[in-house]
């Protein structure tokens, strides 16, 4: 499909339910965490297969102009640790990923996450782009969805689907998820093969010697290319609402534990047990550190910027009687001794770049539908 056609995403309501925090008797959780299409109110709305919700995306991009920069990249991160709250209290899911090339998406293009899944063992990656885990505290495994949108044959409709799923296996162990552990150093490395046969990730755990690669090559679309060569801004997901630079890291936010009650729920500012916006629940853990990002010339990531497809505070103050209370913080990156952590200061922190106005509250830049259709990214260092 290749309309030009302006595709909105709908937010679906939720009814008030009560979220209660991770239980170690609730084994097993699941999830669909789709991606946040554009929305413009009126033109075209975008439904997600059932099960699939979607929601805040707040992104760190490292930026650079050398050719292969988007195509190539390795990203060297230390996974994070629970403390007096679990990883997974902030949300299900944290992901490295990027737009690929995909002729039944609209402006042939789709999204690729790279899921990581916090005090989770990935069981089934479904073919919706879900996952089926274990809880297992301070364990990652990890599936990697590729999002579409297609035409449903209605006016005005588009439909987000999963183009491809895997689960990232252990290579000495083909039949078992890749098991990473709380305080690992990992690498996850994207690039291509002379087969063009779609993006290649391998993921190797750096302190177990443990690697795993995936292959985004989709059954029904065929091989799935990064669709961008250069890590500038600019060249961004078409039907995205972000003006950003294509690979990205983001914690997934808005969404409860897949172990709470319920699990895996879209949840906003505001409401009790949603500890996405909750700072003793980030300061409650020890943060994920992002050490850096070495393309395929060698180079490392000397520039980074930031954006929030929520528009970051303003999404807390449409949902907040006052800003900073219980369930009322936008988390933030900061830049410590350690590398780029994501949640709120923590002891480490050297600068935290405004907190929460790092992120451009409104739509002031353009894209495929119109000037101020998108939010900015915003260059921090």
């Amino acid at each position: 499909m290749r309309r030009t056609t302006r595709f909105p995403w709908r937010l679906v309501a939720i009814s008030a339910v009560l979220l209660l925090p991770a239980s170690p008797a609730l084994a097993a959780g699941s999830g669909c965490i789709a991606h946040h299409p554009n929305y413009i109110e009126g033109v075209i709305e975008v439904d997600y297969d059932a099960g699939c919700s979607g929601h805040d995306e707040p992104e760190l991009d490292p930026l650079s102009s050398a050719a292969g920069s988007a195509r190539d990249l390795t990203w060297t991160v230390v996974l994070p640790t629970g403390g007096s709250f679990p990883v997974s209290a902030t949300g299900p899911t944290f992901w490295f990923g990027g737009p690929v090339t995909d002729p039944s998406s609209l402006f042939g293009q789709a999204f690729v996450e790279l899921q990581f899944y916090p005090d989770s063992l990935v069981t089934n990656c479904t073919p919706n782009g879900g996952f089926v885990v274990k809880n297992q505290p301070n364990t990652f495994s990890v599936c990697s969805p590729v999002w579409k949108l297609t035409d449903t044959g209605q006016k005005n409709r588009a439909h987000e689907t999963a183009a491809f799923n895997a689960m990232l296996t252990d290579a000495a162990d083909p039949n078992n998820p890749l098991v990473m552990n709380s305080g690992d150093t990992v690498t996850v490395h994207w690039y291509t093969t002379p087969a063009q046969d779609g993006w290649h990730v391998t993921v190797t755990d750096l302190s177990t010697g443990h690697a795993g690669t995936i292959v985004l090559n989709s059954p029904q679309d065929g091989p799935l290319m990064p669709a961008f060569d250069t890590q500038q801004i600019g060249n961004s997901l078409a039907w995205g609402l972000v003006h950003d630079a294509p690979a990205a890291f983001v914690w997934e936010i808005g969404h409860t534990s897949p172990f709470s009650t319920p699990h895996s729920q879209f949840c906003l500012p505001g409401q009790a047990g949603c500890f996405s916006y909750d700072a003793p629940a980030w300061a409650g853990t020890l943060p994920i550190q992002i050490k850096s990002v070495t393309f395929a010339d060698g180079s490392q990531a000397k520039h980074w910027a930031v954006v929030s497809d929520f528009g970051g505070k303003a999404e807390i103050v449409a949902n907040c009687a006052t800003y900073g209370g219980p369930f009322c913080i936008y988390p933030w990156f900061t830049l410590g001794t350690s590398g780029f952590h994501y949640g709120v200061d923590f002891p480490d922190t050297t600068e935290d770049f405004g907190q929460a106005d790092q992120f451009a509250p409104t739509t002031l830049c353009g894209g495929p539908f119109g000037p101020n259709s998108t939010y900015c990214a915003t260059v921090i260092e």
